[in-house]
């Protein structure tokens, strides 16, 4: 077993007293450049290897995470995704992580820009976003760059915001496989549906968009001569059946050859709920994320794919990348894909969605 290096070895061969050493060793200020630079160079020539851990117990610091995520009442997908956080929060309780989730209104600027505010004045050491509009979110990660607060992106990767770390989807690979999966059963068909749920005409998160991106790229290459139309769902309606049924019934009754719907969102069961109530039994759509609605309609048949992608172990991955980036001072990887899972009637009730 190689002899263990002891702070004051380290000090003998920097030239430097043992505080210096441990001063550099935990992050503390008063070291000068030239002491620091001395004593990285021992700890080179050395070949040292810290004890992260036992360095990040003993300075005994409290550490506030934040996660920022939209309002939900009732739906797996962020549901999943918060327990992650605090089941990985729970895991390294030794060390003084406290976990507070914030929500916005998704469909609010307002909302997120309050909450953002709300979020400083706690004054962070870390936080975890679910990006709103690229405009506002874009300010306020240009304010956490200025106070040296690190952020992870979850669900939508928006590069640009340089943040220390994204996990989620490749949108555009999992839209392309959407495309190449739908294909196996639809490759027959003339016209085929893509329905977008919109605030304002606009797709309600980048993420939607860039999957589309991907589902049109590959029809483009391997199918051009089937149509592709789209019917825009506004969520405002979201809680008006009658109004949602209208807008289904013109659409159909105008695309009578659509046998097959995408939407690219988890609210696939809106159009599958539809599809029952009208005996509509020649039309299945493909959507995303088991959420229950979602799984209830994979079951009854009007939904034929899903696909899933470890919301909890989104969340869970979050929070410990935080924690090993701020907390053990570890280089952490700056873009973390999720796996990209199809999950069919036959095999639904043996995807497990969480890790306890």
């Amino acid at each position: 077993m190689a002899e263990k290096i002891r702070i004051k070895d380290i000090a003998a061969r920097a030239g430097v007293s043992a505080g210096t050493v441990d001063r550099v060793l935990h992050g503390r200020p008063n070291v000068s450049q030239t002491a620091r630079e001395k004593v990285e160079e021992a700890l080179r020539e050395m070949d040292y290897r810290a004890n992260m851990y036992a360095s990040a117990l003993a300075r005994n610091k409290q550490y506030t995470f934040i996660l920022m995520m939209p309002q939900f009442e009732s739906e797996a997908y962020w549901e999943e995704i918060a327990e992650g956080c605090v089941k990985a929060c729970e895991a390294r309780r030794d060390f003084h992580l406290h976990l507070h989730i914030i929500y916005y209104d998704r469909f609010s600027n307002e909302s997120f820009v309050q909450q953002c505010r709300h979020c400083l004045n706690t004054k962070p050491d870390g936080i975890i976003i679910v990006p709103a509009a690229i405009k506002t979110t874009r300010a306020f990660t240009e304010r956490l760059h200025g106070l040296g607060i690190p952020f992870v992106l979850l669900d939508s990767f928006i590069p640009e915001l340089n943040p220390l770390a994204f996990f989620g989807q490749d949108s555009f690979c999992s839209g392309y496989f959407a495309a190449k999966i739908l294909m196996l059963i639809a490759h027959n068909e003339k016209e085929i549906a893509i329905t977008r749920l919109v605030k304002d005409g606009k797709v309600i998160s980048r993420q939607q968009e860039n999957r589309e991106v991907g589902f049109r790229s590959y029809m483009e290459k391997r199918y051009p001569h089937i149509h592709i139309c789209t019917l825009d769902m506004p969520i405002d309606i979201h809680d008006d059946d009658k109004l949602y049924t209208h807008l289904l019934d013109c659409f159909f009754d105008r695309h009578p050859d659509v046998h097959h719907c995408i939407t690219f969102n988890s609210k696939a069961h809106i159009i599958g709920d539809y599809l029952l109530l009208s005996h509509r039994t020649n039309t299945q759509i493909m959507g995303y994320d088991m959420v229950n609605k979602n799984a209830m309609c994979l079951r009854e048949g009007t939904i034929s794919f899903l696909i899933a992608q470890h919301a909890y172990m989104q969340g869970y991955l979050c929070l410990e990348a935080l924690f090993n980036a701020i907390v053990l001072k570890k280089d952490v990887p700056p873009v973390n894909y999720m796996p990209i899972e199809l999950i069919t009637r036959e095999n639904m009730d043996f995807y497990q969605r969480t890790y306890k």
